[in-house]
């Protein structure tokens, strides 16, 4: 049983995805199981993949197009490592991520960590400041702003549970992170850049205005929290939102 599971979505990432396979074959922590899940890639995504030879790399591809929360679910199902991260097919992570953030776990008794990590352009080259792990998370100030990027974090399921994705959700990162909040005091940061994400101008997250609907149901739906209390908590992570992305793409 590898100690560490790796849990990715893959949907027509083929731009992208030998760079993001190179960066988790150099870890220098090497006691894992890369699940990948394609969505159903309509490019060549799974022939890359296929042409692989790594037993630890294990690909399912998706009966239908679900979307990313439902493709992480399915590897999710699959994972039989203590700790679990995540790992888009267009991210990268530095060498020592694996080694650094299973050392951290162990060293502080963490049940969730996350470190700093680069907010690049498509060519990995910064574009923003560093987003800063500098702060203990918690179920209370991660309702105001998700501070836990899934490229940068892990968790110890051994400790906390699998947690899954609400599915058709765009914000489905959000809810499992509080989700798994609920159910300890608190997240611990690790202040080291230990990976890097892709910032592209058209992706979902940025378009902060499309979403605020889908962020709104977060707290009403998922949270079960008042109309009122719902609506203050969307306008505060709206403004923090601003605040983070408010110098991209000038």
């Amino acid at each position: 049983m590898p100690e560490v599971s790796i849990i990715t979505p893959c949907y027509n990432s083929s731009k992208f995805l030998e760079e993001t396979i190179r960066s988790v074959q150099n870890q220098t922590f090497t006691d894992w199981e890369w699940l990948i899940t394609d969505d159903r890639s309509t490019d060549n995504s799974v022939e890359i993949i296929q042409k692989i030879n790594d037993p630890r790399i294990k690909l399912t591809i998706a009966e239908k197009n679900g979307g990313a929360g439902h493709a992480r679910n399915i590897s999710l199902k699959n994972a039989t490592g203590r700790f679990i991260t995540f790992l888009d097919a267009d991210d990268f992570w530095e060498r020592e991520f694996l080694d650094e953030m299973v050392a951290f776990m162990k060293k502080e008794n963490a049940e969730i960590a996350y470190s700093t990590y680069a907010r690049c352009d498509e060519n990995l080259e910064p574009k923003i400041g560093d987003f800063k792990a500098d702060k203990v998370v918690t179920f209370n100030n991660l309702l105001k702003t998700c501070r836990l990027s899934l490229l940068s974090s892990i968790y110890d399921s051994k400790r906390v549970g699998i947690e899954f994705f609400p599915e058709g959700s765009k914000r489905e990162d959000h809810v499992m992170w509080l989700n798994l909040l609920k159910k300890i005091p608190e997240g611990k940061p690790l202040p080291k850049t230990m990976a890097k994400y892709r910032m592209h101008p058209t992706s979902v997250s940025r378009k902060k205005q499309n979403i605020i609907k889908d962020q709104y149901l977060v707290y009403k739906d998922f949270m079960k929290f008042s109309t009122v209390k719902s609506l203050c908590y969307t306008a505060n992570w709206a403004f923090n939102g601003f605040l983070k992305y408010s110098k991209i793409f000038n």
